[in-house]
């Protein structure tokens, strides 16, 4: 059967059966199970935070169960992973597409002009860069403008009550029902992400009530409607996280070929000055500012010998604390840089690399751990360590070192 004719009549299985009167009853079940768990578990774990019973209505009027979020486990379903390990892992290149490379470019400039008042504020008050602070906007949100479009009490309410991480999310719904008794915004503004993040910075709740700030002194830190807050609690957030002042984000170098990409990771850092002994130089020619040379340094690869190389600083390593993700760093810094400084594109281009399945990712990283190599777990995704114990691997079988999954290498090491 050509797979178009079955697609579509795998969805009209899908519709019938959720349509079907039994399934509608217990999804009316279900619903009535979560009234009670609204009002026998949150309810009581709010009350004890401070949450007044009138704040605790008005956050659940009209709430009901948002059936449409991913990761859901209703009430005795078993929970399964076959989404997250068959999706593709997408090509590094495609993260630094044109499109969005020069969209965040033109307008964080705009931007820095509008906002040139609330950025300095914020870089005298916590040290950050207003370029970075601008990066992270514009990659959060779209500097305000993305749509954030759900109901932040019935996102964290669905994930809370049925979820495979309902533990955790429940946790940022007090956080959140805290957010909403602080009256920092009207609770009809109080939008969130499919995954329950807050506003124009995308905080979680319990993020929100460590780092959010007042930025333009009207009391309340109004993460959704303002954007001198939006800036402020951006720039709390990085500079709590270890910011440090004196030093930038990081640089692109060339790796000579004698300096193996094994050597990559924020646990094998030196001095940036024994760095550039080793051979490695910036691709501009120029030389590593001074003040940087006595610092520590790390050697970044983010797609191994298929991409460009970077030295990064332990600023690199807070901007990673903002969103887990080495690419979504480096996107930060070097818009940060296109938006102040007018740099271009990176010098090194990236390989035509990625769109393996995570679960062929997930295959050799445990072909690797087999074989007594750290990858930092089989979650199908090539973090630094598995991008080095892929380089080690290859040495010990008399290969050169290229740090990076391809679909060459499953053949080798799954058998």
């Amino acid at each position: 059967m050509p797979m178009t004719r079955f697609r579509a009549l795998f969805w009209l299985v899908a519709i019938a059966l959720l349509t079907t009167p039994g399934l509608a009853q217990d999804r009316a079940a279900v619903e009535r199970q979560f009234q009670v768990w609204l009002a026998q578990t949150i309810w009581p774990r709010a009350r004890a935070k401070g949450v007044s019973r009138s704040t605790f209505d008005v956050a659940f009027a009209g709430v009901t169960l948002n059936w449409k979020l991913p990761d859901l486990v209703p009430p005795g379903a078993t929970a399964s992973s076959r989404s997250s390990s068959q999706a593709e892992f997408g090509a590094p290149a495609k993260y630094f597409s044109r499109g969005t490379l020069d969209s965040a470019t033109a307008t964080g400039r705009r931007m820095a002009e509008r906002h040139s008042r609330a950025l300095a504020a914020a870089e005298r008050a916590t040290g950050v860069p207003g370029r970075i602070i601008l990066a992270i906007w514009g990659r959060e949100s779209g500097y305000g403008r993305a749509s954030i479009p759900h109901n932040a009490f019935q996102v964290l309410g669905t994930k809370g009550f049925m979820s495979t991480r309902a533990a955790y999310f429940t946790e940022e719904l007090i956080a959140l029902l805290q957010v909403a008794q602080a009256r920092h915004a009207p609770a009809r503004t109080m939008k969130s992400s499919w995954a329950g993040a807050l506003g124009q910075p995308q905080f979680m709740p319990t993020s929100f009530l460590k780092y959010a700030a007042d930025g333009d002194g009207d009391g309340h830190a109004d993460i959704w409607q303002s954007e001198a807050d939006t800036i402020a609690s951006i720039a709390k957030y990085l500079s709590r996280h270890g910011w440090q002042k004196s030093r930038d984000w990081g640089f692109e170098v060339k790796v000579p070929a004698d300096v193996s990409c094994t050597l990559e990771g924020p646990d094998q850092g030196r001095t940036i000055r024994k760095w550039q002994a080793m051979g490695i130089e910036r691709v501009s020619g120029r030389p590593f500012p001074k003040n940087e040379l006595r610092g520590q340094g790390f050697l970044l690869m983010p797609a191994g010998r298929y991409g460009p190389a970077f030295i990064v600083t332990p600023n690199f390593y807070v901007l990673k604390d903002y969103n887990f993700s080495d690419l979504y760093a480096l996107f930060v810094g070097h818009v940060g840089d296109r938006i102040q400084y007018g740099m271009g594109d990176f010098n090194g281009r990236w390989g035509d690399v990625g769109g393996l399945l995570r679960s062929d990712i997930a295959a050799m990283q445990r072909a690797l751990e087999a074989r007594g190599h750290d990858v930092g777990g089989a979650d199908g995704l090539p973090g630094f360590k598995t991008r080095r114990s892929i380089g080690r691997w290859q040495e010990a079988n008399g290969n050169p070192a290229t740090c990076f999954p391809v679909a060459g290498l499953k053949a080798a090491l799954v058998r």
